[in-house]
C-alpha cells in the first residue's frame, strides 16, 4: 500500500508539469502584447507593454519564455487581474472560499442521495422507486442548470421571498468585513457560527440553499445512474448469490458485499464531480450572483483578462489532478488488491 501511494505521489509533479506545458503552448497562439499582461503587476505598466516584452523576453524562444513564466508561477506571481482589480493570486484567495462553501454544500447531498438512491434503485429494479430514480436522473441530466436555477429563483425568491440570490445580505456583508469578525476558515457560514453570529450564519445558509439545490440536482443524475448500473452488475454475480444462499440478511449482502465492490466507478465519478465544483461552477454562480471562482472566470473571459483566465485554469487543472490522485488512493482503500505490487 505504501509503495502504491508513493508511486502515485511521485507522478503528481510530472502531471502538473504536463498541464503547465499544454497551457503555455496554448498561450503561444497569443501576441506578445497579450502575453505581456501575465507579468504586469501594476495597471500603469499596461501603457508600456513594449518595455515589459523586452524585460521578460517575450520575443525570445519558447523554452526560455516557459522557464521564466513557470518561475513566476512557482513564486505565486500570476499577474494582475483587471477584472478583480487585484493580483490574480489574491483574487483566487478572495473568490475560492465562496466556491468551496458552495461545493461542499452541494457535494455532500449529491453523494449521499446519488449513492443511496442508486443502490435502492438497483435493489428494487423495475419497482416504483426504480422508476422514480430514473425520472430524477433523466430530468437532472437533461435539464440545463440555468433553466432550473431560474425556475427556483422565480418560485422561492420571486413569489415566496424565501431564498435570495447572492452570498449574503448587505448587513451580513458589512459584519463579515468588519475588524471584529474573525475569519477562521474562509467559509463564511462556518466562521459566523464560530464568531457566535447565529443570525448571520442563518442568513448565509439561506442564500446558499438555491445554488446548492440547483447544483445538487444537476450533478446527482450521472452519479445515480453510475451507482445503479454498477450495483446491478455486482448483484448479478455468483458471490452475491452465494451470500444469499448462506442466509445472510439482504442488508448485509447489499452493503458489505455488493456495494463495496461497486464503489470503484462511484469513487471515480465522485472525485471528478468535486473537482468540477471546486474549479468554479460557472452557470450556477452566474445565475445566483454567487461571488465565486466561476463567476469571476466568466467576467474575466468576457473582458479578455488573460492572467485571470489562466489563473482560474491553473487552479481548476490542479484540482482535477488532485481529484484523480485522491481517487487512486481511495481505490486502494476500497479494494486492497489494487495497492499490491
Amino acid at each position: 500500500m505504501a509503495r502504491f501511494i508513493l508511486r502515485r505521489l511521485a507522478f503528481l509533479p510530472l502531471v502538473m508539469f504536463g498541464v503547465t506545458v499544454l497551457l503555455f503552448a496554448a498561450l503561444q497562439t497569443l501576441s506578445p502584447e497579450a502575453r505581456a499582461s501575465l507579468y504586469v503587476k501594476d495597471p500603469r505598466q499596461l501603457d508600456a507593454l513594449d518595455e515589459v516584452i523586452r524585460q521578460y523576453g517575450l520575443d525570445r524562444p519558447a523554452h526560455v519564455q516557459y522557464g521564466r513564466w513557470i518561475g513566476e508561477v512557482l513564486k505565486g506571481d500570476l499577474g494582475y487581474s483587471e477584472t478583480a482589480k487585484m493580483p490574480v493570486a489574491q483574487a483566487i484567495r478572495a473568490f475560492f472560499p465562496a466556491t468551496l462553501e458552495l461545493a461542499l454544500a452541494a457535494f455532500v447531498p449529491t453523494v449521499a442521495l446519488g449513492v443511496g438512491l442508486g443502490t435502492l434503485s438497483a435493489v428494487r429494479k423495475d419497482k416504483a422507486l426504480d422508476h422514480f430514480t430514473r425520472f430524477v436522473a433523466i430530468t437532472g441530466y437533461s435539464l440545463p442548470a440555468f433553466v432550473l436555477g431560474l425556475v427556483l429563483l422565480m418560485v422561492f425568491y420571486g413569489k415566496l421571498g424565501w431564498f435570495p440570490p447572492g452570498r449574503c445580505s448587505d448587513s451580513v456583508l458589512l459584519l463579515t468585513s468588519s475588524e471584529p469578525f474573525r475569519r477562521f476558515t474562509g467559509l463564511l457560514s462556518l466562521d459566523a457560527l464560530l464568531n457566535g453570529e447565529f443570525a448571520a450564519a442563518a442568513d448565509l445558509l439561506r442564500h446558499l440553499v438555491l445554488p446548492a439545490a440547483t447544483l445538487t440536482y444537476v450533478s446527482i443524475a450521472l452519479l445515480l445512474r453510475v451507482t445503479r448500473s454498477s450495483m446491478l452488475e455486482e448483484l448479478g454475480k455468483d458471490y452475491v448469490r452465494t451470500a444469499r444462499a448462506k442466509g445472510l440478511p439482504e442488508s448485509v449482502v447489499v452493503r458489505k458485499h455488493a456495494l463495496r465492490n461497486a464503489l470503484i466507478p462511484i469513487v471515480t465519478m465522485s472525485s471528478l464531480l468535486l473537482a468540477g465544483m471546486l474549479g468554479g461552477v460557472v452557470i450556477t454562480e452566474t445565475i445566483f450572483d454567487f461571488p465565486g471562482m466561476g463567476r469571476w472566470a466568466v467576467a474575466a473571459a468576457q473582458q479578455l483578462d488573460i492572467p485571470s483566465v489562466l489563473g482560474a485554469t491553473l487552479l481548476a487543472s490542479f484540482l482535477f489532478v488532485l481529484a484523480n490522485l485522491a481517487a487512486d488512493l481511495l481505490y486502494a482503500l476500497v479494494d486492497p488488491r489494487i495497492g499490491v505490487g
